[in-house]
């Protein structure tokens, strides 16, 4: 036997040969991203099935000095679970760790393995009357290990926060193989650094998550969401600010949408109608335990006021359901017209309008006849800004301008104290990036922490450094 041959039989006597996948038709999917825009090579799929099995994988790769690309529900949009062309990693791929382990109501908790889709994480805590807050566009195929490593926001982080604020305690696989228990269910716990820490947001560079304690809360009882015309993002921003100040944590959702990026979903998703006359901008609100008159009187207010133009109440789950579909989808269609510069931003709530107005006049004036598909959540300060040319032949020449595209984007992001990736990662597209924005004591704080977890420097390589 090859030496490949034998570390290949290594993994097989932990998993079980049959989740060692090597032929290239059963590892096809596990190695190009969500949006089709990096493709890798691996040695091999590996699918273990216990944090145990994990364990011994991660020791039998450090051993052969083997990297290793740790990868959930392979949703990423920024390349974070792809491996690179070179053909040497091993893909361990979490999906078959996917039970819920434990229910507390009592405590508010949920414990689950790392490989459940977040859609069985929020019907798992559905059946206690409980609700798990994170709600992604993808979450019937991203899974929580995936969107712990990204520290994931979505729509709600407006009232529950992002992954990182709705985590208590992990277990991580280390990068030499040991496992640190940390799946404490408490809310105070000062007995020195807070480890699990480290790991969320970590995009899988410093171990594996392998299980998680999860909040939860209680499942709200009555739910208004409405679909909003108005004139600007200055116009919305406002807006935002009166949701608040009448409904505080009651406001659990406020999304912006261009026409741009509503009239893509209408073109391009069967079934998609347009649920209030056009309007330049649109917002998505949702209110959660709030008397749904009280809203109705709100909306009433806003409607005479003029800063909402045309309102629609959802009259139903369903008709809600639909509204949700016009935003959830926006990504999606997008997709279906071709790859796109896309940018996962945050700046300050009340510096949204001025990002929006510097960036579209800039791109403008650099790259004239370009799309801007913006949208996202205002109500957190993070905007998706995706950027094309409906032509074919003048999207690929503007895809190959993306670093001189990415600078607009990101210079006026960073003059406004902003963030260029708010909940996507950095993963393999902004891992150069960074270096423009992050200062170099913060990268020296980064790298110190890779090479006393990872000093291989095996976990997930070329990704964040």
């Amino acid at each position: 036997m090859t030496r490949e041959d034998t570390f290949l039989a290594e993994l097989g006597s932990i998993v079980g040969v049959d989740h060692v996948l090597s032929a290239d038709v059963d590892t096809a999917p596990y190695l190009t991203d969500w949006r089709g825009r990096y493709r890798g090579a691996a040695r091999c799929v590996v699918r273990p099935g216990t944090a145990a099995e994990v364990a011994a994988v991660v020791r039998a790769c450090a051993a052969a000095g083997v990297p290793i690309v740790p990868q959930g529900g392979n949703t990423s949009l920024c390349g974070a679970a792809t491996p690179d062309s070179a053909g040497r990693v091993v893909v361990v791929s979490l999906g078959r760790l996917n039970r819920i382990v434990a229910i507390d109501a009592q405590n508010n908790t949920i414990s689950v393995e790392a490989g459940c889709t977040l859609a069985a994480v929020q019907e798992a805590a559905s059946t206690v009357d409980r609700l798990f807050p994170l709600a992604l566009a993808s979450e019937g195929s991203c899974q929580i290990g995936g969107n712990l490593s990204t520290n994931a926001g979505g729509v709600q982080v407006l009232r529950y926060g992002n992954t990182r604020e709705l985590t208590l305690g992990l277990e991580v696989v280390l990068p030499n193989g040991d496992i640190w228990n940390g799946l404490r269910g408490l809310r105070k716990d000062n007995t020195g650094y807070d480890l699990k820490q480290l790991f969320i947001g970590a995009e899988g560079t410093l171990g594996i998550i392998t299980a998680a304690v999860l909040k939860l809360y209680p499942l709200p009882q009555t739910q208004t969401t409405c679909w909003l015309n108005v004139a600007s993002p200055s116009v919305a921003v406002d807006l935002l600010s009166r949701a608040k100040t009448e409904f505080d944590a009651q406001l659990t959702a406020f999304e912006l949408v261009s026409e741009t990026a509503l009239g893509l979903v209408l073109k391009n998703i069967p079934g998609a109608q347009r649920p209030a006359a056009p309007s330049p901008w649109y917002v998505l609100a949702e209110f959660s335990d709030a008397a749904p008159d009280a809203v109705e009187r709100w909306l009433a207010t806003q409607l005479a006021s003029g800063l909402v133009a045309e309102g629609t109440l959802a009259a139903s789950q369903a008709q809600a359901a639909k509204l949700w579909a016009l935003r959830e989808n926006i990504s999606e269609a997008q997709k279906i017209e071709g790859i796109s510069i896309k940018h996962d931003i945050a700046v300050p709530v009340s510096a949204i309008p001025n990002f929006l107005e510097t960036a579209d006049a800039a791109l403008a004036q650099a790259y004239p006849c370009i799309r801007v598909v913006a949208f996202g959540h205002v109500g957190d300060g993070n905007l998706h800004y995706n950027l094309s040319k409906p032509d074919a032949q003048d999207n690929t020449a503007l895809i190959a301008a993306q670093p001189e595209v990415n600078r607009i984007v990101h210079d006026a992001v960073h003059a406004l104290n902003g963030s260029i990736s708010a909940e996507h990662g950095i993963g393999q597209l902004k891992r150069e990036e960074i270096l423009r924005y992050k200062s170099p004591v913060e990268m020296a704080l980064m790298r110190t922490l890779k090479q006393a977890i990872d000093p291989q420097g095996l976990m997930n390589p070329g990704k964040v450094l």
